[in-house]
């Protein structure tokens, strides 16, 4: 069955037959920022044992996660009720950068990620902005050809302060 994708303003719904995903623009009167960052710890701890240096997520609380959500634009995926899925999006100039996508783990493979990266390319569109960027461990090559395969590319590899390797990349996707 084709997706058919609902536009509601400021939330979108994605249905397949199977999921019905709403994705909504964090607002004013969200008050789940200690199931955010559950959400944000939970997709997140399989990279835990597999990358270093260790991810910034482990210096985030609920007081920290909603500072950082004041400065950022945040899109949250529900289905039904429960929240599956977040992105947040801070304004370079140059580019939108796309950070801590997370997708729970049982929700994953839905294309839910996707979804995602399409709402962050329209609200990019929507502000003149045509070029996301983000960051990719360089431990993590599967997530690497996921956002290859959304259509990024790799444009440079950085590196913490304190390491002689490369320790990230860098992908950025050009929208038309």
């Amino acid at each position: 069955m084709r997706k058919k994708r609902l536009k509601y303003g400021c939330c979108q719904q994605y249905r397949d037959g199977l999921t019905s995903i709403n994705i909504k623009q964090l607002n004013a009167e969200f008050n789940g920022w200690s199931e955010l960052l559950n959400l944000l710890r939970t997709a997140f701890a399989y990279q835990q044992a597999r990358i270093d240096p260790p991810s910034s997520l482990q210096q985030l609380n609920a007081e920290t996660i909603m500072h950082k959500a004041q400065q950022e634009t945040v899109f949250l995926a529900y289905q039904n009720t429960q929240l599956v899925a977040c992105v947040f999006v801070k304004n370079l100039q140059r580019a939108l950068y796309v950070g801590k996508l997370a997708v729970l783990p049982a929700a994953q493979g839905q294309g839910i990620g996707l979804q995602m990266i399409k709402v962050v390319e329209e609200h990019a569109i929507n502000n003149n902005c045509r070029c996301l960027e983000l960051q990719v461990r360089i431990e993590l090559q599967e997530n690497q050809a996921i956002f290859s395969n959304m259509g990024f590319i790799k444009v440079a590899e950085t590196r913490h302060i304190g390491y002689q390797r490369a320790t990230s990349i860098t992908m950025q996707k050009i929208l038309s």
